[in-house]
């Protein structure tokens, strides 16, 4: 993490940092088989409650296995990339909001398949129009469209579809 987020370690497990910006992870060093974790998944959106939502299920289903990041901004969701990658950590899947401050959810999945080809990409919206979901399914190599509000089975099993896609 940046020095400059002044991130606090809580008991928990989780990272909140002072400008209020929400970072959950599973911890990245070992899992419960004592083996490095190296694999995550980032959820990227704008409301925290949506982020709450997603680590819940998410990590209730997956457990140790992945290491899991949550960014409230496509910019914070930059940042996140970049420091996993320079870990040396392989994210394969982004499951992003498209109505956020800054840049819709599509073009920063346009973005992440243009320097990252392999990571699968998710978009999560409850407002997003037709030519954005086609915009991404075309430049994106989008995996999956879930509308909001979604459930928790649908999510689990589009996360599921596309982490198979890396036992192929």
């Amino acid at each position: 993490m940046p020095a400059n987020l002044g991130i606090l370690n809580l008991a928990c497990g989780f990272l909140l940092c002072d400008r209020s910006k929400f970072l959950a992870y599973q911890s990245p060093t070992t899992n419960n088989k004592g083996q490095m974790t190296n694999l995550a998944i980032l959820c990227v959106d704008d409301e925290r409650i949506i982020l709450l939502s997603l680590r819940d299920q998410i990590s209730k289903h997956f457990g140790d296995r992945y290491r899991y990041e949550f960014a409230e901004s496509v910019e914070e969701a930059w940042e996140v990339i970049e420091e996993l990658s320079g870990e040396g950590i392989k994210i394969l899947i982004i499951v992003s909001d498209w109505l956020m401050p800054g840049i819709r959810g599509d073009e920063f999945l346009i973005e992440v398949h243009k320097r990252f080809p392999d990571i699968v990409t998710v978009l999560l919206s409850g407002q997003a129009d037709e030519a954005a979901i086609e915009r991404a399914k075309v430049h994106a190599n989008l995996h999956a469209y879930i509308p909001k509000p979604w459930d928790e089975e649908t999510l689990i099993n589009i996360i599921k579809s596309g982490l198979e896609k890396f036992n192929e």
